[in-house]
This record gives C-alpha cells, sequence and structure tokens, in this order.
C-alpha cells in the first residue's frame, strides 16, 4: 500500500511503480490519497485499487482505516506527515512499515529507512535547522532518493490520461488554430495560493512572452496556463500581451480545466515554462518538455529526465521553503536563455515549427 499526500507528490512518486512490479512480481498495489488526486493515478496500469481519505475528516480518516484493517498488508510505504495519516500508517496491519507513523505516545516518528528523505523534512530528528541545511546541500532528485531508500531501479513517473481528455485537448487545439503557426509555449507562472514567492509576476511573464515571440519571429502560440487561484494573475498577463506592440498570439488555456483536461492541454505545447508546481510535476509525466524556475523550493529534487532546464534563484535564501523568498534573480533574460536552448533541442529532434507527431504544419 503506498500513500501520499500533495498532488505533485501524488504524480512523481508514480515513479516507483515499475521498480515495485519488477522487484516483486506478484505486486497488487493498492494507492490511498485524497479525494482531489484520484484522476491523478486511476488509469495507471500497475495500480490495482484506489482508497480515498480526506485527512481533515475525522470519519473519512475511520472509514478509511476500517477499509484497509481487514488486509494484512505486505508493506506500507507512508509518504505523507500528516498526523491522520501517520496514526493510520502505524494502525493497519503489514509485515513492514516504511516511512512516517505515530507511537504508541502520539508523537510522529519515520522509520530509518526513509532517512534520506525525512532528515530533510519538517520531522527531520536532527532538527529545522539541520534539516533546511541537508536541503540545501541535497543535490539528488527526489524519484532518485525513493527509489534508491526502498531498493527499487529509478523509473519515470506517468501519468496516462484518458481517451475523453485527449479528445477535450485535440478539440481546443482545432477550436484555436493551434496546429496554423509554428511552436506552442505554455506558460504557468503560478503555483496555487500557498506559495506567492514560486510565482512568475505578471510584469515579468508579459515580459518573457514578449522577448520570446521577438526571438522567434512571431513563429509561435503562448498557452497561458493555470487553476483558479491563478485566474486573475493570467488574466493580467492576457491584458498586459494585448498591448504590447508586437501583439504576441497568447490563448487563456482555461482557469476551470480538470486535472487530466490540464494535463491534455499541457501535451499540446511543445515546451512549457512553469513553476515549481503541479503543472511541472504533470510535464514530467506527461513527457512535454519544461523550463522549470524555483525559488523557495529545491531544484535538485526535481528530475526533469533529460527532458528540460532548471532556472534557480541565485539569491541567499534560495531553498528556504520561505513564502516570501526572493525571485528576483528569476530574469526574464535567464528564463529567455533557457527557452532559446530548449527550442534548439526541439529542432534538433525534428519537433520544432509544427512538426511534432501530431501536429499538421
Amino acid at each position: 500500500m503506498i500513500k501520499t499526500g500533495a498532488l505533485g507528490d501524488v504524480v512523481r512518486t508514480t515513479s516507483i511503480l515499475p521498480g515495485i512490479h519488477e522487484r516483486y512480481e506478484e505486486a497488487v498495489v493498492t494507492w490511498l490519497t485524497a479525494p482531489g488526486a484520484v484522476d491523478l493515478v486511476r488509469t495507471h496500469p500497475l495500480i490495482r485499487r484506489i482508497e480515498t481519505v480526506d485527512v481533515r475528516s475525522g470519519p473519512s480518516v475511520e472509514t478509511a482505516l476500517e477499509r484497509l484493517k481487514p488486509t494484512r498488508w505486505s508493506r506500507v510505504l507512508s509518504l505523507d506527515d500528516d498526523p491522520p495519516l501517520a496514526r493510520l500508517a502505524a494502525s493497519v496491519p503489514s509485515r513492514r512499515l516504511s516511512g512516517v507513523y505515530e507511537r504508541a505516545d502520539g508523537s510522529i516518528a519515520y522509520t530509518p529507512d526513509t532517512a534520506p528523505w525525512n532528515d530533510m523534512g519538517l520531522l527531520s530528528v536532527y532538527g529545522k535547522a539541520a534539516a533546511d541545511r541537508l536541503k540545501l546541500e541535497n543535490e539528488l532528485s527526489h524519484p532518485r532518493i525513493l527509489a534508491d531508500m526502498l531498493g527499487l531501479r529509478m523509473d519515470e513517473p506517468k501519468l496516462h490520461l484518458p481517451v475523453e481528455s485527449v479528445a477535450f485537448a485535440e478539440a481546443f487545439a482545432e477550436r484555436h488554430g493551434l496546429r496554423e503557426r509554428g511552436l506552442v509555449i505554455g506558460l504557468n507562472p503560478g503555483a496555487g495560493g500557498r506559495w506567492e514567492s514560486k510565482r512568475l509576476p505578471v510584469d515579468r511573464s508579459i515580459g518573457l512572452l514578449s522577448a520570446i515571440d521577438r526571438a522567434l519571429r512571431g513563429r509561435v502560440t503562448f498557452l497561458v496556463l493555470g487553476g483558479p487561484d491563478e485566474e486573475a494573475q493570467n488574466a493580467g498577463i492576457l491584458v498586459g500581451l494585448a498591448r504590447e506592440p508586437s501583439r504576441p498570439r497568447a490563448l487563456d488555456a482555461g482557469s476551470r480545466n480538470t486535472l487530466l483536461e490540464f494535463g491534455a492541454l499541457l501535451t499540446r505545447c511543445d515546451l512549457v515554462v512553469s513553476s515549481d508546481s503541479l503543472a511541472l510535476q504533470l510535464c514530467i509525466a506527461l513527457g512535454v518538455r519544461a523550463v522549470g524556475f524555483f525559488a523557495p523550493t529545491s531544484a535538485a529534487e526535481i528530475e526533469l529526465y533529460g527532458r528540460g532546464e532548471k532556472v534557480a534563484s541565485t539569491s541567499p535564501d534560495y531553498c528556504s521553503y520561505r513564502r516570501e523568498a526572493d525571485t528576483a534573480t528569476i530574469t526574464t533574460e535567464r528564463l529567455l536563455e533557457a527557452v532559446l536552448r530548449q527550442v534548439n533541442e526541439l529542432e534538433r529532434e525534428g519537433r520544432a515549427w509544427g512538426d511534432r507527431p501530431g501536429r499538421r504544419t
């Protein structure tokens, strides 16, 4: 059984599934996650069963426990530090538990085999200051750490899109003529409501897309991407671009799409520029080339599998996990240079200027 928390964590943790099935040939995987994350795993062929739990609801936690207790699990992977989930991990019968659990005295701890990850987190046995230092010094990606500490081969996360989501994105592409004009570059400048310093400000977003448009001589369509929390920010970007002298072609991808519709729209892009957010994790899981930017969080933890580039803050508070971390060094110029390098990679692969598989010139 595997249990995970945040949406991005759900996506990237699917990287361990091939390794689990390789090591345990007859493995039957049950995934416990939040109701809102089910779409991210329900189509995965290596997951047999999905259970949901709302950690904010005591009855939901109790119901999940009742459903999981009848099974004696061969191994429980407890990969989230929410106290209700730690209590649940300690309560279900298992031959082996790896990860976060609740002790008999009610305190939260983690098993020694998961120390490479949890030593860098809020539960670290070394305290927060040492954990922050370890996180800043770390050079290994989360999939690498996860695979090594579980004794698995590192693989890639995967999101398998259902036909209806693919059809939704294809209809969007047809409606807006995405196949008619060169490259499609997505911009996901926000990261939900929690991490203000993960965002690319509106003025810098406008400057970046305008600079890309000039560098590519107008042979590009931009998709401005995000969810409900980014609605106002994205509207400001689109208004600002409409006022630019060159009038870059930019489309609102919508802010009320389902998770799978959002993922399918990402696949209509040749390249996506994204904050360290769910959008970046979806790009990785869908094989979409990306440029990710990082200020309060660790760029090292993100594995791009050779399909993109990371632009990290050079400010003193980089990787500090401060909501107000300094983003000034994530400049338009640095992002533009990264984008153009990735466009060169697309050209080298024969996928630029509208000749990507599934696109007409």
